[in-house]
């Protein structure tokens, strides 16, 4: 059985609205279908970042400074 949904009020600009409505219409779904998607996706590419973060944690930094040197060193600046 699927999970009841939850109701929130969301204010779109009109354009956007407008677009939301089109493509709604155009893929046969309700515009909550197309909300929860594109909330989805970006939840998930939110969740991949951090995991990226936690991957890279240990990894030395450098700061500004020793970045310019760097590139100057190399000849990319």
């Amino acid at each position: 059985m699927k999970e009841l949904s939850k109701r929130s009020t969301v204010y779109f600009e009109p354009d956007i609205h407008q677009a939301l409505r089109v493509k709604a219409a155009t893929t046969h779904v309700s515009i909550s279908e197309v909300v929860n998607e594109a909330v989805r996706i970006a939840l998930q590419e939110g969740q991949e970042d951090l995991s990226a973060f936690e991957e890279r944690a240990n990894e030395p930094t450098l700061s500004y400074e020793e970045l310019l040197k760097d590139l100057e060193s190399h000849g990319k600046l």
